[in-house]
């Protein structure tokens, strides 16, 4: 299991947790779709942070389409 955190980012929790779940359970490149259109001030730091898990899986040897 790959994860990755967001530390320091000074947004409340609750707003960040309405973007982040709009993206739970979805494919990578759907998710980032999702993001790309997002019209709130939390979805840029939840893209680098899920850019930065892919990244992570990638030195780890897994495959871009199966994560979720």
């Amino acid at each position: 299991m790959f994860s990755a955190t967001l530390n320091n980012q000074r947004t409340s929790p609750r707003k960040v947790r309405l973007v982040s779940d709009l993206i739970k359970g979805k494919t990578v490149l759907n998710a980032l779709d999702i993001l790309s259109v997002t019209p709130k001030r939390a979805a840029d730091p939840i893209t680098k942070l899920l850019q930065s898990a892919i990244a992570n899986a990638k030195m780890q040897g897994a495959s871009v389409d199966s994560l979720v």
